[in-house]
């Protein structure tokens, strides 16, 4: 097979690039250059936000079994590629975002469910939810719809990540004491290490897959407390979590998934839009998740070999708990330690 990935050197796009390579797939990306591509990749150099941006990839005259697009941003760039490649590649597959749903979306709902309104195909950038969606579109009108796959994706974990969600646990983690673990523990998560992500991509171009696809693990797959006692087990940690009930944790002020990462309390919307997905379409396709102490280890592993701290977007807000609010708020429970 051979692949096109725009992008291929972060996160998402590097899974996609390392795993085709792993499969013997020959691999070209795109991008600016800015970070060492994988190992076996063919590099071209382009920004697709630039004026011709995409000129080494209009002058090759090469054709592809299939592309992957993991732009995060407005959809003209999106509508630009598939428009440049709508007759040298067999398939696009975009990396989109289960943000695409309308708010908020109720605990179960499939592909079906109703879209955020607004969105177009030729936007500049208006929001994230209706930029992913413009995404979606654009790569459907340009390759219809028997060619487009849509990658609805949730929360992307594992090597590389740069959202900083579970490098911040592990970080957290190591750190040792009293651990604020915001309940209850037996919290469903939904979450996709992103190597399984990639496996699935890959998979579903050999499948010649289109559509829209929710991609994540299957609700009961992982909880709050089989992520955070993954994360005491990775780094060696003599940390004690210090299971807290929502609604102390609220009552504090703290907010959910930016302040903690990742929990979102049982019960509200939020949860149900990013914990409670139906994800029969995905796993009928062959979608399988590891289990979460090997993405929980691996990511540690990765993160220790860049000396413990993770790159970050500079485009989402910074995440985690000051210290001194988790201390506050242990020390309220009467936790032995937590003040100090």
């Amino acid at each position: 097979m051979r692949l096109l990935v725009l992008g291929g050197t972060d996160f998402a796009g590097r899974a996609v690039a390392e795993v085709a390579v792993g499969r013997g797939w020959e691999v070209t990306a795109v991008n600016r250059g800015r970070r060492a591509p994988v190992s076996g990749v063919r590099s071209l150099t382009g920004d697709r936000t630039a004026p011709d941006g995409l000129a080494a990839l209009a002058e090759s005259g090469e054709t592809w079994d299939a592309v992957v697009d993991t732009w995060s941003a407005a959809p003209r760039p999106v509508r630009d590629a598939a428009r440049l490649l709508r007759d040298r590649a067999g398939r696009y597959v975009y990396i989109s975002s289960c943000s695409v749903y309308a708010w908020a979306p109720p605990a179960g709902y499939t592909e079906a469910a109703p879209l955020v309104e607004g969105a177009r195909a030729d936007a500049d950038g208006t929001d994230y939810a209706r930029d992913k969606l413009g995404g979606e579109l654009a790569a459907t009108a340009e390759f219809g719809p028997d060619r487009a796959l849509l990658v609805r994706a949730g929360l992307l974990l594992g090597p590389y990540e740069n959202m900083a969600r579970l490098p911040w646990w592990l970080t957290r983690i190591a750190r040792g004491g009293p651990v604020l673990a915001p309940g209850p523990e037996d919290l469903p998560l939904q979450y996709v290490d992103v190597r399984d992500l990639a496996a699935w991509i890959l998979g579903g171009i050999e499948q010649e897959l289109s559509g829209p696809y929710n991609l994540m693990s299957p609700q009961g797959h992982a909880t709050m407390g089989t992520l955070l006692r993954a994360c005491v087990e990775a780094t060696g940690s003599s940390a004690d979590l210090c299971w807290t009930p929502p609604e102390e944790v609220l009552g504090a002020g703290i907010e959910p998934w930016t302040q903690l990462p990742v929990w979102i309390p049982p019960g509200t919307e939020g949860h149900d839009a990013l914990h409670s997905a139906d994800v029969s379409r995905a796993v009928a396709a062959g979608l399988r998740c590891r289990p979460v102490t090997e993405t929980v280890a691996d990511t540690w592993s990765w993160l220790r070999s860049l000396g413990g701290t993770a790159p970050e977007r500079s485009d989402l807000p910074p995440v985690g708990l000051d210290a001194a609010v988790e201390a506050k708020v242990l020390a309220a429970r009467g936790v032995p330690g937590a003040a100090g």
